[in-house]
Parts: C-alpha cells; sequence; structure tokens
C-alpha cells in the first residue's frame, strides 16, 4: 500500500480536480473513468448472467431427469424393482425413482403437437419442486392415477389453446393391430394442471401424468422406462454411479447429466471464457485512457514538478502521488462499475422489457434462449478477481508516467524562468 505524506496528499487531491486550463486533461481522466466502469460493470453482468443461465438450466434438468438415469435396454425395464432397490443401497445416492418418458402426439380441437410424456408416481408428482414451483392453473393434487388428468406446460397449453378441464386426446402408435396394420391408440385425458418449469422446451412438451395411467396408455404392463437417481454431489455422478452401472450391465444403460447435455453444457463453458476475455479488451482500453490522460497532466506540470523538487520533493515522493491520481481514477471507475452491474442486474427482466418496448423487437425468445426470464447470479469470487484486475491494470497504466515525473531535472525546465 502506497503511504503518502500530507503534502503528498495534498497534491494528488490537487492534480484529481480540474484546474486553470486543465479542462481537457480532466475530460479525459473523466472519459477513463467512465470506460473502466463500463468494462467492469460489462463484465459483472454478463459473467453473472452466463453464471445464472448454467445454474438455472442446471436446476431446472436436474429437477426433471435428476443427476442420471439408468435406462432399460430397448426403452423398457422389466425388473425395475430390482433395479429400484440396487440405487437406493448404492453409496451416494440419494434418490431413486422409477419414470416412463415417451415421446407421443397429442391433439385439441384440430390442433396436433409433438409432445414427451412423463409418467411418475403421484407422490413424486407432488414433491417434484421443479414441476410444483410454479403451477399456473388448476392442482397437481388432481392428477391422481384413474382420475383421468394430466398436467401440462404452459407453452404446450397456449400452443393446443387448452385450459384446465380441456379434453386432450393422447395419440400411441402402440395400439391393436388388425389385418391392416397397427391401429393408433387415442385416450383423452382431462387437463387437471397447468405448470411452468421456465424451460422453453419442457414447457412446450411435458404431459405429466400417473406411472400407472402411463403404464396403461402405452401398454406397457408393470414396467418403466428408467429410473431417475439423485446423488450426494453432482461434479462425482460418475464415480458414485459407477457400482450401479456395473451391476445392471447388459439390461440397463447409466446416463449421467453431463451425458445428457454434453453438447449445451460445453457451448456455455467456451462461452463464457470467450465474453471473459472479450470484455477484458474494455478494461484494457480504459486502462490507456488513464496512462494517456496522465501523461497529459505530467506534461502540463512539468513545471510544478521542476518546482517541488528545487524545494525537496524526492523522485519516489513524485512518483507516489501521480500512481495515487492514476490509481484512484481507477478505483473510482472500478467501484462504480460493480454499483451499475448490481443495479442493473437487479433490474435486469425490467431493463430487457424496456429496450423490447423502445425497439419493438423481442431481444427474449424463450424458444430460442430456452428460459423463459433473463437469469442471474454473481459469483462473488469472479466479482473479486474482475475488480483486482481492473485494479491492477490501472495501477500498471500509472508507472510510466510517474516515472517520466519522478525523472524532470528541474534544471533544464527552470533554466529560461
Amino acid at each position: 500500500m502506497v503511504i503518502l505524506s500530507r503534502y503528498e496528499r495534498m497534491i494528488a487531491r490537487r492534480y484529481l480536480l480540474p484546474g486553470k486550463g486543465e479542462a481537457f486533461i480532466f475530460l479525459v481522466a473523466s472519459i477513463s473513468l467512465v470506460a473502466v466502469m463500463l468494462g467492469v460493470a460489462a463484465l459483472v453482468i454478463v459473467m453473472s448472467v452466463m453464471n445464472g443461465f448454467r445454474a438455472e438450466l442446471f436446476d431446472k434438468i436436474v429437477g426433471l431427469n435428476g443427476h442420471a438415469v439408468v435406462q432399460g435396454v430397448g426403452g423398457r425395464l422389466p425388473d425395475w424393482q430390482d433395479v429400484l432397490k440396487q440405487a437406493r443401497a448404492t453409496p451416494g445416492i440419494t434418490s431413486a425413482l422409477p419414470l416412463i418418458d415417451q415421446p407421443l402426439m397429442t391433439s385439441y380441437n384440430g390442433r396436433v403437437e409433438a409432445i414427451l410424456v412423463r409418467g411418475m408416481r403421484a407422490e413424486d408428482i407432488r414433491s417434484n419442486p421443479t414441476i410444483n414451483k410454479k403451477v399456473l392453473a388448476g392442482s397437481m393434487a388432481t392428477v391422481t392415477p384413474g382420475s383421468g388428468r394430466v398436467a401440462i406446460g404452459a407453452r404446450l397449453a397456449e400452443e393446443l389453446g387448452a385450459d384446465v378441464g380441456s379434453q386432450i386426446s393422447l395419440i400411441s402408435p402402440q395400439g391393436q393391430t388388425t389385418p391392416f396394420g397397427t391401429v393408433p391408440r387415442i385416450v383423452s385425458y382431462t387437463v387437471g394442471a397447468i405448470f411452468e418449469i421456465g424451460v422453453y422446451d419442457y414447457d412446450k412438451a411435458y404431459v405429466v401424468m400417473p406411472l400407472r395411467d402411463a403404464q396403461s396408455l402405452l401398454l406397457m404392463g408393470d414396467t418403466v422406462g428408467m429410473i431417475e437417481v439423485q446423488t450426494v454431489d453432482a461434479d462425482r455422478v460418475g464415480p458414485i454411479l459407477a457400482p450401479l452401472a456395473k451391476a445392471t450391465r447388459g439390461d440397463a444403460v447409466v446416463t449421467d447429466w453431463r451425458q445428457m447435455n454434453a453438447q449445451l453444457f460445453e457451448a456455455l463453458a467456451v462461452e463464457r471464457v470467450a465474453m471473459f476475455t472479450v470484455l477484458s479488451i474494455i478494461i484494457l482500453v480504459a486502462v490507456f485512457n488513464i496512462l494517456s490522460s496522465l501523461i497529459m497532466l505530467v506534461r502540463a506540470k512539468t513545471r510544478d514538478i521542476a518546482i517541488l523538487r528545487t524545494m525537496g520533493a524526492t523522485r519516489g515522493g513524485l512518483m507516489r502521488i501521480f500512481m495515487v491520481v492514476g490509481t484512484t481514477i481507477g478505483a473510482l471507475g472500478t467501484v462504480a462499475g460493480l454499483i451499475l452491474g448490481a443495479i442493473f442486474l437487479f433490474y435486469r427482466q425490467g431493463v430487457v422489457n424496456f429496450v423490447q418496448l423502445v425497439t419493438g423487437q423481442n431481444l427474449w425468445d424463450p424458444s430460442i434462449r430456452y428460459l423463459t426470464e433473463l437469469p442471474s447470479k454473481p459469483d462473488p469470487v469472479e466479482v473479486v478477481v474482475i475488480a483486482l484486475m481492473a485494479l491492477v491494470f490501472s495501477f500498471l497504466a500509472t508507472l510510466y508516467p510517474a516515472w517520466k515525473a519522478a525523472s524532470t531535472d528541474p534544471v533544464q525546465v527552470l533554466r529560461y524562468e
């Protein structure tokens, strides 16, 4: 930490404020401060949004599919009760639930949509936080075995024009065999609840029904399609599930969340690094502005520096003065950037809505962005790294102007005074 004497603090404070005939230097310094602020704010906002994307997608994907699934060969798991017992007995596995996931078609009032039927036990439907977090209409409690009621995603309800109480038809290709071929099986169900997960692809496709009803619809008897597994640590899912994968080899395939969504999460990781690198250039540009403003300040204050040197000011003291001036500009810009970033993140959805209103463009199309709202999850470590990076760059930018000021020869400057 640079420790200034009383006169050094006074001079540094004086150089930070505009003097007579120094409005242009002050303007350049102000632009440098704003540039640092915008660079820090942009980095904080973008990294927080990227972290929010990953966290939201992970929570919602894992909330529906677990950390891994044990899927039967051919899409069916006949001895699922035994696999369920093995999974629950495996160390590190916190829960194991039987599921049916089957792509089908649905129709309502002449509209036909592709869907993904999710069969779950009634108690699992009611206890699933991802599905129950935002029930827009109806009640999940009405979706019980034998009731003929299902829950559908909000976007699917919009596409079909269906509401709670509507009768939708589910079309299964596994129907009766006749001399003319297989007749699709069409069964009507009542919409008992409409939910919103927050991931467009899920909200547009999912139809949740009791496991027993799904087995009846798909003519599966007492079999299921897979076992959903939750573990104590999502990042260690591979080693935790290794014993289960070995025990079920040949009858089932164990697939974890990284394998199911590898391309998506890898793309997010690459994009985070790329955005961090590109936006760091903004801070670098701002630092060069600090450098140029300090060089201009040194040139403007050459006579003052020479007089200070003749009065006994040391080279080290002059270096400290200009280093503090430049670092203060960087520090003020960094603090302002952190505040601006926090304000933007707090009102992020309002900002998006305002820009959409002004431009008339849909900037946040859920069908493209996956999520229905702009997410955010600031990482304190990343915020500290961004702030430190801005401060270090600002400090480094002060070294050359400070050295130039300290190396001023008072004899040469004052020769003709």
